[in-house]
């Protein structure tokens, strides 16, 4: 008997940091190969799903190679890192048999899509995987706030915020031995205890409209689709 989803359409944020693997620059084969067959072991599962890939692999406009930049000129080249890896995602999706549209915040028809959100509405209704690139296309706002916004834009369910560490601790799980793991946190704890998980306007527009947040562990095969089957894992950030 077939597994049912928990949800029917989500909204899932990979970090650029993630593609990178153990390199310290760019995409890592192998592991863009990993992200592409988790995503479409979730699409089997006949999840409506968006996609959102962050640029810090490339160039983030608040990076340390950014300063001295002119900030809004940063951003937008960080913005521009986010459609290459959209590009590169969508290039491993397709190669494994998966129609995949990749829709840019800025104009350039002759790579992607114009994100115009009926369309990508009626993309996911026809089950194809829709990667959303260059944030919101605006200076200011991270890929964070452009997944929170384009979760809300769809009607997603839930946001998805796949990354390194399997959930949110009460300080860097990394640098801090003791740090203790939170399953579930509200909106305001987030903000109130500045908790790493998204920046602070993501958290904020995730709040307004009550989306709930899972944060969870995507190096850990199959749990992409174990997120979208209901079992829980990682943290949760909700009412």
């Amino acid at each position: 008997m077939a597994q049912s989803p928990a949800y029917q359409r989500v909204l899932l944020k990979v970090s650029g940091e993630a593609l990178m693997g153990k390199s310290s620059f760019g995409i890592e084969p192998a592991v863009l190969s990993y992200v592409a067959g988790e995503l479409i072991s979730a699409q089997k599962l006949g999840v409506e799903l968006g996609v959102v890939v962050g640029g810090g692999n490339i160039f983030r406009g608040v990076s340390e190679s950014a300063q001295g930049m002119d900030r809004v000129q940063a951003d937008h080249m960080g913005m521009l890192a986010t459609v290459i890896n959209s590009l590169a995602m969508q290039d491993a999706l397709e190669a494994a048999g998966v129609p995949t549209r990749v829709m840019s915040a800025i104009n350039m028809p002759q790579v992607a899509e114009p994100y115009i959100r009926r369309r990508a509405v009626r993309h996911l209704e026809k089950g194809r995987i829709v990667i959303f690139a260059a944030g919101t296309g605006n200076p200011y706002f991270s890929t964070d706030t452009a997944a929170a916004l384009r979760a809300e834009e769809i009607n997603a369910e839930v946001l998805l915020k796949a990354t390194k560490v399997d959930g949110i601790y009460d300080k860097d799980p990394v640098t801090n031995p003791d740090a203790v793991k939170l399953p579930k946190v509200t909106y305001d704890e987030v903000l109130a205890r500045h908790l790493k998980v998204m920046d602070a306007t993501a958290i904020s527009l995730a709040g307004d409209n009550n989306l709930p947040v899972i944060v969870f562990n995507l190096l850990e095969q199959g749990n992409i689709k174990r997120v979208l089957l209901g079992e829980p894992m990682g943290s949760r950030v909700e009412v």
